[in-house]
């Protein structure tokens, strides 16, 4: 890789993470204004800050070097059990976070994952109305070598009609059907030329399968797409919330089929795999940027909705116990929870680390070395 490459690498991650993160960020504190609650600190990165300086309101914003991600600190955040008297002494009366209804915590929270959406759909309209929507058609655009596909003689234009008995209705139904039956003989009508024929194929299987993981059938090849037209604003809108439900229930798809053994949790992918995907995309334009980052953004949002402390999800979980009984989940219960979904936060971010770090082939490396 060039560097040119690290470079257009780097700028990118940083640009998606810190649209990203700032959008996140901006839901937590315009729901924390509306509500009544000072903030106390906006913060994009970790660290310790590189720039700084404060607005009317006292709000002090921070822009800190690492863009790993971002935080808010609304004023009275932390619990009056654990506040010292000179903290008790500077709050502002009918301004902090704690003296606020259940209702209005549970805002200030959920908009963080919530403006995460607003951002996706906002891209997504943004995109469709000025280069369209792509469409990808059910036509071989090209054969990848040594796939099923090659074996059996597939050429670029051939379009797609059935799959053993199968009738394709779109792309989406053609990888689902192939997925469905790895290692299987089986019949493809193709129309080639003008022309409808049948051939033989065997469905590939994927390579990445491991023990206790049901292998996918694949059939090795890379259909065609589209070009989109520019769509007029109202058509622009309703593709653009269709886009965002799709990204959504296509996520939940992947995630429950990781828990249900559909797929290994090997697919995880960390900041590293992010940062390389962000170089990848942006080599084909700022519009496949914007696409890429309407993506990352639904996943952030669904993300921090799981009811896991420490994401957003958990803090609404503790709400909506207070909300019930009338009272809050007791310290100790908090605390158990906070320190558990902090070990699981740590596990799942070294973990992924490590899927980014053995699909980079560093431990390949690191073994030839030793060998």
């Amino acid at each position: 890789m060039m560097i040119h490459d690290y470079l257009r690498t780097l700028i990118s991650f940083v640009f998606v993470l810190g649209v990203l993160v700032t959008f996140h960020e901006l839901g937590h504190y315009l729901a924390a204004r509306w509500r009544g609650v000072h903030v106390e600190v906006f913060s994009l990165g970790f660290g310790p800050a590189l720039f700084k300086w404060q607005d009317r309101s006292g709000t002090e914003w921070r822009i800190c070097p690492i863009p790993l991600g971002g935080y808010v600190r609304p004023h009275g955040f932390d619990d009056p059990e654990d506040a010292t008297p000179e903290q008790k002494a500077a709050w502002i009366p009918g301004r902090t976070f704690h003296d606020k209804s259940v209702w209005s915590r549970a805002i200030v929270i959920l908009a963080g994952p919530v403006f995460n959406f607003i951002l996706a759909f906002a891209l997504f309209v943004l995109l469709f109305a000025t280069t369209g929507q792509p469409h990808v058609r059910n036509e071989v655009s090209s054969v990848m070598p040594g796939s099923a596909a090659q074996s059996a003689a597939l050429q670029k234009g051939d379009v797609i009609l059935r799959i053993g008995t199968h009738d394709v209705a779109s792309v989406e139904d053609a990888q689902a059907t192939v997925a469905q039956e790895p290692g299987q003989q089986t019949t493809l009508l193709v129309q080639r030329n003008g022309q409808q024929m049948d051939i033989p194929i065997t469905i590939g299987t994927t390579q990445d399968s491991h023990a206790g993981t049901p292998a996918r059938g694949l059939l090795g090849v890379v259909f065609a797409v589209e070009p989109g037209k520019p769509l007029p604003l109202p058509q622009a809108i309703g593709a653009g919330a269709q886009a965002t439900w799709k990204t959504v229930t296509q996520t939940l798809n992947g995630v429950w089929q990781i828990f249900s053994g559909q797929h290994t949790a090997r697919d995880l992918g960390g900041p590293l795999k992010i940062a390389q995907l962000s170089g990848q995309v942006a080599q084909y334009g700022f519009a496949s940027l914007l696409s890429f980052m309407a993506l990352l953004s639904v996943n952030l949002g669904l993300i921090n909705l799981f009811p896991v402390p420490l994401l957003d999800g958990g803090r609404l979980v503790f709400y909506a116990i207070e909300a019930i009984r009338g009272r809050p989940v007791s310290k100790r219960v908090q605390e158990v929870s906070f320190q558990t979904g902090f070990a699981l936060l740590a596990g799942l971010f070294l973990f992924s680390t490590f899927n980014d770090l053995s699909s980079f082939g560093l431990f390949r490396w690191v073994a030839s070395l030793a060998g």
